[in-house]
């Protein structure tokens, strides 16, 4: 197919989408949600969708139909916390559903239609352009498209589409020369100021080389993306190999041989305490490292064990089911009431006719379907019980993992929370620094009390900045905690995700340093699996 007939195939699409949207609004489809629903497990479920429509870019890509879907929301929390009645709370989330659902729906007509500025846009905020104060007016103009889409202008939208992507091209291109070429100039400067010539020359000349070959592959080859950001971040990552070197190298310069020796044996010396193995230091120094190596591979096999293990023997999370006697006595007194009744019945039919004998085979049938189902809904009760049951003793294993300063672990539903309060990133950055692992560490084991649940991991950010940049940040943030916990094998990828919130959800007042410092906040929302 010729490149002429693409392009008229694609045109004839668009107009047939901007006819049928042109013709008829969304109709929205409502399921009524019975009033014997809890409204916190509905609410929770519906967080999830949310979170699922965020990371789908719904609220850029639908803006005006997902914004009415978060007032619906909202108004369904509210209810909640005010008490409002059932119905009233669970119509809210009915509309919120619905309206997540038109919004879903909409945003396939904008992905066909917007392909190239969503594909370009994408790329821009990857290589990390919305720091740039001219990226607020790339994305005013995004929204304007998806706008104009969402108010049946479609043609406005496609023929302003080209200057758009256009737009985020340029973006993208700055951020990786300013952003990450120009951190790696950065390290390469200072590693100058600190001797790197002198103490590191190869190093230097490995640095400048990749910082060469990155700069020009961004220059001359615009559209290569993918080779281009695997150059710009090797550039970096010897950039900051560079700078290391220098400090390490004019650490040992003034060192006599007898002193570098031991400064060696003193680090080997000190990862094989931590590791609990024999004391080698009157060996070879490789047959040092080989210990060392061999016990590092001995603890990752464990812990490979013992991640397998848990995920595949939870006997001792499953505790052998209680009876609540007073719901099962109470249920139990019910029914056999109504089969004492059905009995009684059948004694008054005895020796009658045959269409008596007709009614009293009926009845045992009824009596019958009465004792399964009073079986049936104890089984069901049991476990219900059991299942909450067990949340509380899992829940309360968690609380015991923090202290009160480290996190705040808390039940919402069927939900655990766990807001980690000491989890710190360099400022701007999404970086996981070694401080963190302590804390990460226990949420895994936290994440493993529980076996095989679902994970949500929110990132949330202060009020500084613009909103568009806390937002990405947030995400960034989630999303590189998210990575840790796969990483680490905490859960299989499907199990986690990472939602970034910006500074929508705050939990004080952006106003004081201290309200700052509490809405700057990783939360881990641990969803139990079902049984």
């Amino acid at each position: 197919m010729t490149l002429n007939k693409k392009r008229a195939m694609r045109t004839g699409v668009l107009l047939l989408m901007f006819f049928l949207m042109s013709c008829a609004k969304p109709v929205l489809k409502m399921e009524s949600i019975a009033t014997t629903e809890n409204p916190t497990e509905q609410i929770n479920l519906l967080d999830k969708e949310f979170v699922k429509a965020r990371n789908n870019q719904l609220d850029v890509l639908v803006p005006k139909m997902f914004g009415k879907a978060e007032k619906s929301f909202a108004d369904a929390r509210q209810g909640r916390e005010r008490g409002d009645p059932i119905a009233v709370i669970l119509e809210n989330v009915s509309l919120a559903r619905a309206q997540l659902g038109s919004a879903e729906g909409q945003a396939e007509v904008v992905h066909t239609a917007l392909a190239e500025v969503i594909q370009a846009r994408k790329l821009a905020r990857e290589a990390g352009a919305t720091i740039f104060d001219s990226y607020a007016e790339a994305e005013k103009s995004f929204l304007e498209l998806t706008r104009g889409i969402e108010n049946n202008n479609l043609g406005w939208a496609t023929n302003n589409q080209a200057r758009v992507t256009k737009t985020f091209d340029q973006l993208e291109v700055r951020a990786i020369k300013e952003q990450t070429i120009g951190e790696v100039r950065t390290l390469i400067q200072q590693a100058e100021k600190e001797g790197a010539r002198d103490n590191a020359p190869q190093m230097y000349a490995l640095a400048e080389d990749k910082l060469k070959q990155a700069d020009e592959f961004i220059s001359e080859h615009r559209y290569q993306k993918e080779e281009m950001h695997k150059k710009a971040e090797a550039a970096l990552f010897q950039a900051g190999r560079l700078l290391q070197m220098t400090r390490l190298s004019k650490e040992i310069k003034p060192k006599k041989p007898e002193e570098i020796a031991l400064w060696m044996e003193n680090i080997l010396h000190q990862a094989a305490t931590k590791l609990s193995v024999l004391d080698m230091r009157n060996q070879p120094n490789q047959v040092q490292v080989d210990n060392l190596l061999a016990s590092i591979k001995a603890v990752h096999d464990d812990r490979l064990f013992m991640v397998e293990k848990a995920m595949t023997n939870k006997a001792e999370l499953d505790a052998v089911k209680k009876k609540n006697t007073a719901l099962i006595d109470t249920m139990r007194t019910q029914y056999q009431t109504e089969i004492s009744s059905l009995k009684n019945q059948i004694a008054t039919l005895e020796g009658k006719t045959r269409e008596d004998q007709i009614a009293r085979e009926r009845l045992a049938v009824e009596i019958n379907a009465s004792e399964q189902r009073l079986a049936h809904e104890k089984q069901l009760a049991d476990e219900r019980l059991a299942a909450e049951r067990r949340f509380n003793e899992q829940y309360n294993v968690v609380q015991t993992f923090f202290a009160p300063e480290e996190a705040e672990v808390y039940k919402q539903g069927s939900q655990l929370v766990i807001r980690l309060k000491t989890m710190q990133f360099p400022v701007g950055k999404a970086i996981i620094m070694p401080n963190n692992y302590a804390i990460l560490s226990k949420v895994q084991r936290s994440i493993r009390v529980f076996a095989v649940p679902e994970v949500v991991i929110e990132g949330h950010t202060d009020s500084t900045g613009s909103d568009e940049l806390n937002a990405d940040l947030s995400k960034q943030r989630a999303e590189a905690v998210n990575a840790y916990l796969v990483a680490n094998q905490t859960l299989p990828p499907e199990r986690i995700v990472a939602v970034g919130y910006g500074s929508k959800r705050p939990l004080e007042s952006n106003e004081t340093p201290e309200g700052r410092a509490a809405n700057r906040r990783i939360d881990v929302i641990v969803t139990p699996a079902a049984r």
